[in-house]
This record gives structure tokens, sequence and C-alpha cells, in this order.
């Protein structure tokens, strides 16, 4: 295996492929697959909670297949959290004896025999978010082997309990891992060179960092786990100094620093130095703890080395990314390792906490974009309940609000942007609501995981007439696999595609490119009243924005007419103008139409 990860300490990397250098260079890890559409399913969480059996899950499969659901592309029934003994078994996973008394084999055996994909889940910290002391930290050739042997074909890994980050149910302590010290100044010296410089003196690239009197502090990642931040730009600080060596050579580098163990303020550090667009780590690792984040002590010299000439010395910490990295990496390794051709599907579940649209395309199919949109999960008769929105995370509008401007991170040769499982059928959304919900997320090319006890559903009614629609699932599944832009907001100032709005008083719109060479386009109302005002986009906008992506810009901007279906009414008509419009959309409703171009 590549990395290996370990209860004692943060990996040690020895190859920059996992580095946060390397994010940016497209290169996907090995025995993570490309080419593949998002994952449609069912997952137990949302409905049961903990609670899942593995009867419910029969019972599941059974209606997936009394549904035809399995005929709509929806194909893996997923085991959340509570599957598990509370420990592990001669250093195994095993089953809950009351709740999956026959063992996972069997069960994934019977949903095999549906036709249908088995799926289980787990953590890379040492517990499960409900507790479990079975997480994949340190386990991840045994859980692999275990997996494997029982016919899992998708895995989501979760993030709570993690070692080397402040994560749910983590120490608050382990920021130390996560963020720089405090840096008040340095000293370069060699090669006649003798140099002092101040915090000030430097140059902090990235975001987040800041100056704080007389010194830097916060030089490390975003959390990304609450809506706060923007998910587009840079999400990661440094401090980096200019220096002119006055010779190729080695050179002693002094921090002055304060290390602590708190948010903005640990005791990771990360030196890299060299010619721009050229620089090599020297150190990776803690430095000496001192008395705080507010007490400077200098450190020992550390050697670097420089070219002559123009050179900068980086000062920082990314490891919140690629220890995560690192830790995902190792399960994708451990999986490639028991079977080369194993072809199990990753469900990255990090909460967006590390910002895994960065790197996740390198090991994910998917990842989670922000905390779970429901806290309210159900259980013993109760659907549970979601919300449209909240001041944090909970909620189909706060996910789509990030999830909507992230469409560069997304794409068959990546993965895909998760903004979390459906809340279709649970108290809390009315028809209207769960309608946009499922239209958003199939615009967005997000995962299309069910999460409601589907034995509450008949061919026909209203959830089944949502999650059934056809016309929408095909954009989600369509072939050219590019997740819709954003190309008009009623409050984006200039960039639609690019503004982090989180005012629900709007409406917006999305467009689409599609296969076939035509285009859907989603007006969206996310407010609670009519929206009466007449919403267009005229083609020349919707080529402005998407018209690199698509099949065949060209015959699109030259038809003399457009057919258009509305994907909810199957209505069609005919365009002759050069703009769509609508009307009278009501509170969190959306009209989504299909777009084809008519020949002359």
């Amino acid at each position: 295996m590549g990395i290996e990860v370990s209860t004692g300490r943060p990996a040690v990397i020895r190859d920059d492929k996992y580095r946060f250098d390397s994010f940016k260079n497209g290169k996907v890890f090995e025995g993570k697959k490309q080419g593949r559409l998002p994952a449609m399913g069912w997952n137990s969480w949302n409905a049961f909670g903990s609670g899942n059996t593995a009867a419910l899950t029969r019972a599941m499969a059974d209606k997936f297949v009394e549904l035809g659901l399995d005929k709509l592309g929806y194909e893996y029934i997923v085991l959340d959290d509570g599957c598990y003994r509370q420990e592990r078994v001669d250093g195994e996973l095993a089953n809950g004896e009351v709740k999956f008394p026959e063992g996972f084999r069997t069960l994934a055996d019977y949903i095999h025999g549906k036709g249908l994909k088995f799926g289980m889940y787990n953590d890379i910290g040492t517990n499960l978010c409900a507790g479990a002391a079975v997480g994949t930290c340190g386990h991840e050739l045994t859980d692999a082997r275990s997996y494997i042997s029982w016919g899992v074909d998708f895995i989501k890994v979760d993030n709570c309990y993690y070692l080397w980050d402040n994560a749910t149910f983590s120490n608050a302590e382990n920021a130390q891992y996560t963020y720089a010290p405090n840096i008040k100044s340095i000293e370069v010296e060699g090669n006649g060179l003798a140099i002092k410089l101040s915090a000030k003196c430097g140059e902090l690239r990235g975001a987040g960092a800041e100056i704080k009197d007389d010194y830097v502090t916060n030089i490390g990642t975003f959390d990304g786990t609450g809506p706060q931040a923007s998910p587009v730009g840079d999400m990661s600080a440094e401090l980096v100094f200019k220096i002119e060596a006055p010779a190729d050579g080695e050179y002693g580098l002094q921090i002055r620093y304060a290390a602590g163990k708190e948010a903005g303020a640990g005791s990771w550090l990360q030196i890299a130095a060299g010619p721009e667009g050229d620089t090599k780590i020297f150190y990776d690792d803690m430095v000496p703890a001192g008395d705080g984040p507010t007490e400077f002590i200098s450190s020992k010299p550390f050697n670097i080395s420089l070219k002559k000439g123009k050179n900068i010395i980086r000062l920082m910490n990314h490891r919140r990314q690629e220890n995560t990295l690192c830790s995902y990496a190792a399960l994708l390794e451990a999986f490639n390792e028991v079977d080369k051709d194993h072809g199990i599907l990753l469900s990255i579940c990090e909460w967006g906490k590390t910002q895994p649209q960065n790197w996740g395309y390198k090991v994910g199919d998917s990842w989670r974009i922000l905390n779970d949109i429901t806290f309210q999960v159900g259980g013993d008769g109760n659907p549970g309940r979601g919300e449209w929105a909240s001041d944090y995370t909970p909620g189909v509008a706060v996910q789509y609000n990030k999830a909507v401007i992230m469409d560069e991170f997304a794409g068959l040769d990546k993965g895909w942007n998760d903004p979390d499982m459906l809340m279709i059928g649970m108290n809390g959304l009315d028809m209207t609501q769960c309608g946009t919900h499922f239209a958003m997320w199939c615009m967005m090319n997000s995962p299309l995981m069910l999460g409601l006890d589907l034995r509450r559903v008949n061919k026909g009614d209203e959830i089944y007439n949502i999650i059934a629609n056809e016309d929408l699932i095909a954009l989600n599944q369509d072939a050219l696999g590019i997740q819709a832009k954003r190309v008009y907001s009623t409050l984006a100032k200039e960039a639609p595609d690019k503004e982090y709005i989180r005012d629900n008083e709007r409406a917006d719109i999305l467009a689409k490119p599609l296969a076939d060479g035509s285009v859907a386009v989603s007006f969206i109302n996310l407010s609670d009243h009519e929206w009466t005002q007449k919403l267009d986009v005229s083609i020349d906008t919707i080529l402005k924005f998407i018209g690199d992506r698509m099949k065949d810009k060209d015959s699109f901007a030259a038809a003399a007419s457009y057919k258009i279906r509305d994907l909810v009414s199957k209505d069609e008509k005919v365009l002759d103008a050069k703009e769509i419009s609508v009307s009278g959309i009501p509170a969190f409703g959306n009209v989504t139409y299909r777009i084809s171009p008519v020949k002359a």
C-alpha cells in the first residue's frame, strides 16, 4: 500500500501525489474508476437512523422491485450506521447479532438476487458516528477483505472520531494537527546571507490567515462543515517569504513561533522552499510545544535548500486536507490490494470539512459538501423531518446554495458533489418542495439516494411521481455527465455561476447541456411566496455560460425554433423566439424544461 495510517500519528507522506500541490494535477489514484454517472439508490439513515435491520432492508429491496425503481436506474441498497456489533471480534468487523442475525453476505446475496447492488458504511476514524468502535483507521486491509468477501458494491465512509482533525466527536485539541503555529518572524542564514524578516514582511496567500498585532495566525484550511464560507476559491492559507539567495546551497531557517492546540493556532508546521513553482518540502511535523499560542519561542534551525537568485519560503499546514485524503486513499488502496478488479463505489462522507471538492476526485466517486441535510431522522414509524432551510446545514436550500456553484469540480473524469440524501417523503416538506428538491438534485448531477421508508410509497401516488420522473432522472443520468450551471439569479451581482448566495429570497435559472445536443433549463423559486415577476433567459446567455461544454453549440445557436418539454407536466410547445421565460412560479416551486433545437 502506498500510504499507511494508524492511531499513533498522522500518516508519513513519502509520495507527493498525496500532497496539496498535487490537488490540481487531474490525476486519480490507482483503482479509482472514472466515467461513472451519479449513484442512484436507497440509504437507510434518513428512514431508520441506526435502527435499520436485515428485515427492513429486505423489505426495501422488495419494494424497489415492486415499484419498478430498479428499471428507472435506482440500484444501490445501502446499510448506514448501526449495522455492526459495538466492537470488533478478533480484530474484524462483525454483524449486529439481533438486527442482522444472518450476516452481511446472506443479505448481500438476497439483494443481488433482486438484481440490485449492496452497500455498507464505515468511518475513517476510530468509531462510527453512532459510537461503535469499529472505524477503519488502522484496519483498512482487514476491512477491505471483509467487504469484498461480503459482496459489497458501494461503501459510504464517514468522518466521526477522526484522530487528526477536530471532527465530530473528536478531541477539539486535534486542531493542533490542522493549523500551523502562529508565526512572528523568520531568520535565514548561509552562504553569506543573514536576514531577519517579520511576519508582516511575508505575503499571505490563499484565504483564512490574518495578521494579528505583530504575528500571523490562522494558517490552515477552512472548515467547510458549515455553510459560512464559499466553496469556490482558495480554501487554504500560507505565509510566504521571498528570498534572494546568493548561491545554490544549504541554508538555515529559524522561526519565531507560538504553538497551540486550537482552531487557528496549531503545532504542525510544513516548510517548503525553492524557486517559485518548484518548491520542495523540508519539514512536515509537529514543532516543540511552548506555553500556548501567544508565547513565542525560537525554533531550532531547519535545513532548507535554495537556488541562486529568487526563491520563496512557504510556511503552511495543508494537513487538514492531506490527512483526510490519506485516510480515504488507504481504504481505496486496501481494496486494490485485495482485488485489483474491484468495482466498489466509494462515497466520501466527511461533510465538506476539508474541502473535498479540491481532492475528492482522486479517490472517491462522490463527496459530501456539507454536514447532514437533516438531523431529525426517522424510525419506529416516524418518517423523520426535513426542512427547506435553516441557519445551519439542515435543509434543501442550504445544501443547494453551496452545490449549485460547484459545477467546476464535478464530471465523469472526477466524480460528483454530494449535497446528501433526498428527503422526499419526510415530514416538514410539502410536495412542491419535494418536487423542486428532486429537480435540483437531478440538474446538479447529485447522487440520488432515496431516504424514506419505501413501504409508504405506491405506484402513481405523489411521492412515486416525483422519484419516478423519468425525464428528470434522465438529466441526472445523461451520458454527457455535466452538472448544471447557474446562469442567472435575481440576487447575483456579476457572476451567477460563482457567487455564493445564501439569501433564499430569490429565483435562480440553471442550464445543463445534454448528450443529444439539447439543454435542460430550470427556473427555481427558493422563496416562501409565489414568484410573480417574469423570469427569462436568452439563448445567447445559455451559450455564454455553457456553450463550451455543449454537444453541438452551433446547431443549438442556429436553430430556427426550439421544442420545449416541461419535465413535470409533460406539456410540449414550439418556441420561435430566442428567449425562454416563465412567470407565476409557486413558493418553493420550479419549472424545468428540456429544450431541443428544431432544424430549419
